[in-house]
């Protein structure tokens, strides 16, 4: 596979995960809608670290992909907030100790929101690659 493969298939996951996010919210599963705007943003970072030509981390980590990908110097502060909210939702999600507090948080309109901001962070990262 070269580079524009690996690029197009990290894309491509990125779209697919997602599509899933929306399919999650529009059903009302919150949490885990939350979980797929995580990887979803993951995938479009691994894209972009690809398309630099390196090879992404085997990392959740959003902040240290971003960097990895040489995006933390441009992108906005709100975009940044963003990593660091979805961060958390990657592992946490996965544990029933956080699992109450995060369905708690991640109401109908706290995904709304975060799907809105999750899709034109990676409209960015594309514009980026």
């Amino acid at each position: 596979m070269n580079s524009i493969d690996k690029v197009k298939y990290w894309i491509d996951l990125a779209k697919e995960d997602f599509d899933v996010a929306k399919s999650l919210y529009n059903s009302g599963k919150y949490l885990y809608c939350g979980f797929f705007c995580h990887i979803s943003v993951e995938k479009a970072l691994k894209a972009r670290i690809e398309a630099i030509g390196l090879t992404p981390l085997k990392s959740h980590n959003l902040i240290k992909l971003a960097e990895l990908g040489s995006l933390e110097d441009i992108m906005t502060s709100e975009q940044t907030d963003l990593l660091y909210l979805l961060n958390p939702l990657q592992m946490e999600a996965r544990y029933p100790t956080y699992k109450q507090q995060l369905q708690e948080l991640l109401t109908s309109d706290y995904c709304k929101d975060l799907l809105k901001r999750t899709e034109e962070l990676i409209t960015w990262i594309k514009k980026q690659l």
